[in-house]
């Protein structure tokens, strides 16, 4: 018997919805309705703490927005899950952004920590991976935020995980920006010294997250679909060429030689760019370059499911309820 769920994924650069039938004995999961709008709620956050206002105004209009669709599709409120993530952990007003949520949505966003983002992550990634061809365990699933990346081992579950604070956004705010506006196309010093930062957490990460036993690499998200996108050479943007296609170490270098020394008029013109990622694209690629290198993964598996598919199974009562 199917279960009826409206799960909200609120990171740092994007807020998703997904309505979905779920299945929890199965953990088969059909969607009724999947939609992102970008809303960049933590625009600032690394550098003054808070949450910006114009930032919150636009995911309370996102808000405005699903509500609407999960009234639509009869969604109980006990069956509603909103998760938020990095921004909202960091911000010292993030009662006014749960406040807002509430009025919205009836519900009160869960503000999850670093490993309950790496258990949900991984669930949503891995839970169809069984039997795929070729793929070998244990998976080492990365999620690339806006404002963190999370890492996790596991085969039949989770055998470790860490999250650090690196993401597109929170990496083009501290490198690319200078004086309120981006070096485009970044110099080669600014390239240098994100990646000295990337490397920095991917050493912390790694004393956590054993990553050389990985035998499979899987990358979630939007930096890692877009770049998969670019790589594939498609059209338009198409989830379902980009679900599971697998994207080769050359093929994420060339693409992130590209993105970093490209305008953002450039990278705007690429048919497959959501103008909400023209200007962290980037800072996005070399992000998942270097954990190519770091971990010596020939290919990325890329995956349109993630943690917003993991909030849905939780809410259904499936094997993550106790990761909200």
């Amino acid at each position: 018997m199917t279960t009826r769920v409206a799960a909200v994924d609120c990171g740092t650069n994007s807020i998703r919805l997904l309505v979905a039938d779920v299945d929890p004995a199965t953990g088969e999961l059909k969607d009724l309705d999947r939609r992102m709008r970008i809303v960049r709620l933590g625009q600032g956050v690394d550098r003054t703490g808070r949450l910006a206002p114009e930032a919150l105004e636009r995911t309370f209009a996102a808000c405005r927005e699903y509500a609407e669709v999960i009234r639509r599709y009869g969604v109980p409120a006990s069956r509603i899950r909103f998760v938020a993530t990095s921004a909202s952990r960091d911000a010292e007003n993030r009662d006014d952004f749960v406040r807002g949520v509430v009025d919205l949505l009836g519900v009160e966003p869960v503000v999850i920590t670093g490993d309950q983002e790496a258990e949900l992550s991984y669930t949503g990634a891995t839970r169809e991976l069984t039997g795929e061809h070729g793929l070998l365990t244990p998976y080492l699933v990365v999620d690339i935020g806006g404002g963190s990346t999370e890492f996790v081992l596991g085969s039949d579950s989770v055998t470790a995980a860490r999250s650090v604070d690196i993401g597109c956004v929170r990496l083009t705010e501290r490198h690319i920006v200078r004086d309120g506006r981006p070096v485009d196309p970044p110099t080669p010093e600014i390239v240098a010294t994100m990646t000295a930062d990337i490397d920095a957490a991917l050493a912390e990460a790694s004393r956590t997250v054993p990553m050389d036993r990985a035998r499979t690499l899987v990358g979630l998200a939007g930096s890692v679909t877009t770049v998969a996108a670019v790589a594939l050479d498609l059209p338009a943007y198409d989830p379902l060429a980009i679900h599971h296609a697998r994207i080769s170490l050359a093929q994420v270098r060339a693409v992130t030689e590209r993105l970093l020394a490209a305008t953002h008029d450039e990278r705007a013109a690429i048919p497959v760019m959501h103008e909400g990622r023209v200007d962290v694209i980037g800072a996005g690629a070399l992000i998942l370059l270097r954990i190519m290198e770091h971990t010596g993964a020939g290919e990325v598996v890329v995956s349109e499911h993630d943690i917003l598919d993991g909030i849905a199974f939780a809410a259904a009562g499936g094997s993550t309820e106790k990761a909200l």
